[in-house]
């Protein structure tokens, strides 16, 4: 409801006052992708009637609205396709991998892995993302474009290996069964937000990861 009903009611208030807005999208817009790594031209892979549909569907439904709103009423809209951003200040329960991880690794609880953690993910840290999106909104771009890191391309796997070595912990893993349609594969494509933003990640993941426990440290 708030990726349909709320974008709207948002997209006619700016339609009213003549505003600039952003969507902050996602890459789950590309679904169990076929192609890799994903670009924006791709159309992704996505059930309509699975566990991780609301989210998938509504995501992309957003995008539409915000296609025809500038289509129809000459919306100043932008798309943006978030992959994966992570750092300080992350909900500790808010159901993404790394604050997961470093809630657990805190509370001395088995990190939870689903399947074998061979599925990868592309971290971007919260600062490389921002920059895009500032980026993006001072530009003359519409989108979507994705905003990513593809040099941050993890196993999960690896990641728990990462998080050992960065605490100095000794992490116990608890494999779980597959979540349906959950990607096995993501990787962003940025040659447009390198060529028309001139924005490119800068934070490696285990820098990021080094800043993030820091912090995470005085709060968890």
């Amino acid at each position: 409801m708030v990726n349909t009903v709320g974008v709207k009611n948002v997209l006619d208030l700016a339609k009213i006052h003549g505003a600039k807005i952003l969507i902050t999208s996602t890459s789950e817009v590309y679904g169990e992708p076929l192609v890799h790594p994903q670009p924006e031209e791709y159309y992704g892979n996505v059930n309509l009637v699975g566990v991780r549909s609301c989210y998938d569907e509504s995501k992309r439904m957003a995008e539409t609205f915000f296609y025809e709103y500038r289509k129809e009423f000459k919306v100043n809209t932008k798309i943006v396709r978030l992959f994966n951003t992570y750092g300080p200040y992350m909900d500790e329960k808010d159901g993404r991998v790394i604050s997961n991880f470093f809630s657990k690794i805190q509370h001395n609880e088995p990190l939870v892995v689903h399947g074998d953690g061979s599925s990868t993910r592309s971290f971007c840290y919260v600062s490389d993302t921002i920059d895009g999106i500032i980026k993006m909104m001072n530009s003359d771009e519409k989108g979507p474009i994705n905003i990513g890191n593809p040099y941050c391309e993890f196993k999960i796997i690896d990641l728990v290996k990462l998080l050992k070595k960065l605490t100095g912990k000794k992490l116990e893993v608890k494999y779980l069964d597959d979540t349906e349609n959950d990607p096995k594969i993501r990787k962003p494509v940025i040659d447009k937000a390198m060529k028309r933003l001139k924005w490119e990640p800068k934070i490696e993941l285990e820098e990021g990861l080094r800043r993030m426990y820091a912090h995470i440290k005085k709060t968890y």
